[in-house]
């Protein structure tokens, strides 16, 4: 299982912003950091990719009710609901707008395993839908930023498609040949048992190193505007509290076994906030603002996803149907 993102993450993220906050006091840094967020976030999504199980997609089709409901809250559900809580809370602020709904509309692809897991959830059913996840956004993603973004902001649709090649398509293109390549030669258990495993740990690395990077080069952006965290909080708040009950109903119109409830609240409360980070620095560099709130939501959601873990186990018996059993 990945672990991009444990209980250091958030830790990791605020270091990072205060390290390139205070890095980019030197105008020479200041000046050449940009050139390092590009590759350090195509760097790190290409070790998140190694871990997605794409030949495991048909395993998400054996269970096809919690499938479909997890899929349609994440893709249909979420951008509708992102895009009213933008014009509630940020119709004033595009940028911000924008941002949240880059958030909202990329499911998590894997620390909510983690969770999942902390949660006494189905991890093997939230595994099969990883793949799906990051498909899924890989294609809609540009099609989201077209449909809601672009009545907002002008936007250039030459960059946005070269964005996801460059950032989204190439390191999962590398990360597949990689890994079919070290089958080849290796094995598959070597693959798993020692390569998988030593990557992973450079990916909180090559985060906090775009992070860092892309405050050293526009922590004015943070300096001069200090109230987005407080803009961002009310809706990121509103968008975790009623998608988790949301999930909870589902599971208990659909009789979900509670790890299988467990498991659908947090493959629908998760964001994906790396793969929109990398998609917002390539499409609109101009604006920071944008990038600057996918590097804040994370600072939101991870406190959110630990309490709503421990609320889940605290109510683990009124959540599981009278003889549910989990899916397979």
């Amino acid at each position: 299982m990945p672990r991009l993102f444990d209980s250091r993450q958030t830790i990791a993220i605020l270091l990072a912003v205060l390290t390139g906050l205070a890095a980019g006091q030197l105008s020479w840094i200041a000046d050449h950091a940009i050139h390092l967020v590009v590759p350090a976030l195509m760097a790190m999504l290409w070790s998140v990719f190694l871990h997605v199980p794409l030949r495991r997609m048909g395993a998400a089709l054996r269970n096809l009710r919690f499938t479909g409901w997890s899929l349609g809250v994440n893709f249909i559900w979420t951008p509708l609901f992102a895009y009213g809580l933008g014009w509630l809370f940020l119709r004033d602020h595009p940028d911000l707008w924008i941002g949240l709904i880059m958030l909202m509309v990329t499911p998590c692809t894997d620390w909510y395993l983690v969770f999942t897991g902390l949660a006494g959830g189905n991890v093997r059913l939230s595994t099969a839908l990883l793949p799906w996840h990051l498909v899924l956004q890989l294609l809609l993603l540009p099609v989201y930023l077209l449909l809601f973004a672009g009545t907002l902001v002008r936007i250039d649709y030459g960059v946005l498609v070269q964005g996801v090649l460059l950032v989204l398509v190439v390191p999962l293109a590398l990360a597949w040949a990689f890994r079919r390549g070290a089958e080849a030669v290796r094995g598959r258990a070597w693959v798993t048992e020692r390569a998988l495993p030593a990557v992973a740990g450079a990916q909180l690395a090559f985060l906090t190193l775009a992070i860092a990077a892309m405050f050293a080069s526009q922590g004015t952006v943070l300096l001069d505007n200090p109230i987005v965290v407080l803009r961002l909080l009310v809706p990121l708040l509103l968008f975790f509290f009623t998608t988790v009950l949301l999930a909870i109903w589902v599971s208990r119109i659909m009789r979900f076994a509670y790890p299988d409830c467990a498991s659908l609240c947090f493959a629908t409360l998760a964001r994906n906030s790396p793969v929109a980070l990398a998609i917002a620095v390539v499409a609109f560099p101009d604006r920071p603002l944008i990038a600057l709130t996918l590097v804040v939501g994370p600072l939101i959601e991870l406190p959110v996803l630990a309490v709503v873990s421990q609320a889940l186990l605290a109510m683990r018996h009124r959540l599981d149907p009278a003889g549910g059993s989990p899916a397979s």
